[in-house]
């Protein structure tokens, strides 16, 4: 059984807004945001290689290793443009119980 606790996310991405509004140089999340958004890109393209090799090593630690850090920069990304994770969760939302294909379909050309 899978349970999907969102309140993490949330938590996350209330101390990435914190550090955004209050840099410390001791932050890495300050740091990614004072690099601006090329560096942040960087990392999840470095972040979804490594999901990507993890998956096709099999080994389930990896796996989840490497997905929380994907999250977590994604969550770095949704924090410097202020998107809030309700946003996402939304779209989730909507997309739940349509196919995939008739959802893509579904967008703008």
């Amino acid at each position: 059984m899978t349970k999907c606790n969102d309140d993490i996310i949330g938590a996350v991405y209330r101390v990435i807004q914190e550090r955004k509004a209050n840099p410390s140089e001791a932050s890495y999340t300050a740091s990614l945001m004072g690099k601006g958004i090329d560096k942040i890109l960087k990392k999840i393209g470095e972040e979804a290689t490594e999901v990507v090799i993890a998956g096709k090593g099999g080994k389930r630690e990896e796996i989840v290793y490497e997905t929380a850090d994907l999250i977590f920069h994604n969550l770095v990304l949704l924090g410097f443009y202020d998107i809030d994770p309700e946003e996402v969760y939304a779209e989730l939302r909507r997309r739940f119980g349509i196919s995939g294909i008739e959802e893509k379909q579904s967008r703008p050309a």
